[in-house]
Formats: structure tokens, sequence, C-alpha cells
């Protein structure tokens, strides 16, 4: 299986724009620029790598997540994801350091250590987590 994404940018990093489009077209030609990434703290001015990153994280987290509740009898009712990415300066530019994951999850019938074990197996096992291994995941996760 594979998925695709095109992005088509014009001009130079500070003042060009770009265009991203998505496979299932969840994206069509949605803005990019580098004020979006790097200086709009509010995040209103445009997407960027960082925030999709985020975005493919925690989805790809909760599925784990669900998959591994409910093989363990304990379906969930509702895992709220949120992924933060950090992106600081490095030597040669920015470096992307860390994704954050914050879980609330409503899960009847489970107890908090198996609810723990199985929130951090996901953590570790969900694809895109895996993917990325050269920066710090890390996990706060609550029974709600």
């Amino acid at each position: 299986m594979k998925r695709h994404a095109t992005a088509i940018w014009k001009g130079a990093l500070k003042d060009g724009t770009g265009a991203l489009t998505t496979q299932s077209g969840a994206l069509q030609d949605h803005g990019y620029s580098f004020k979006a990434r790097f200086e709009d703290e509010s995040g209103r001015s445009g997407t960027n790598p960082e925030e999709l990153l985020a975005a493919a994280h925690a989805g790809c987290f909760a599925m784990q997540l669900s998959h591994f509740l409910a093989e363990n009898g304990t379906p969930a009712d509702e895992l709220k994801v949120q992924a933060v990415v950090s992106v600081e300066p490095g030597e040669a530019g920015f470096d992307i350091t860390e994704s954050a994951l914050s879980l609330e999850a409503k899960v009847p019938g489970v107890d908090s250590a198996t609810f723990e074990g199985l929130a951090n197996k996901a953590k570790e096992g969900c694809p895109v987590s895996k993917a990325l291994g050269a920066i710090k995941v890390s996990l706060d996760a609550k029974l709600v």
C-alpha cells in the first residue's frame, strides 16, 4: 500500500508560497508558507509540515491504541489524542525534536495499569511513532 501527497512551491523560502494536495482530497491546493511554519504561532495563516506530522501521529496512535483496547476486551468509547510536534533552531536550520502525545480516554472496564501498558505499547508500535525514531516521542495518558 502506498499513499501520496504533492507539494508545489513557488519563490524563495521566506517570501514564497506553496500548495499541498493529498491523495484523499482532504487537502486540495491547501496553502503553506514560511510565515505559517515559523512565524504564526496562532497557526491560522496556513498549514505546515509539522502540523501535518502531528495530525498523522495523533491519528495513527489513536487507531493503534483502539486496536489494543479492543483485543483486551475493553473497547474505547472515545480516544482524544493531541500530538504537539516541536521545531527548534538547529545547526543547519531547524530540527524537529519531539512529538508529544496527550491522551484523554474513555474506556469502560479497563484498569489503570492495563490502560497505561496498552497506551505505551501503542506509542511504541504505531507506524508513525516508529518512523519518528530519530526524535523523542512522549506520552501523557489519562483515563477520564
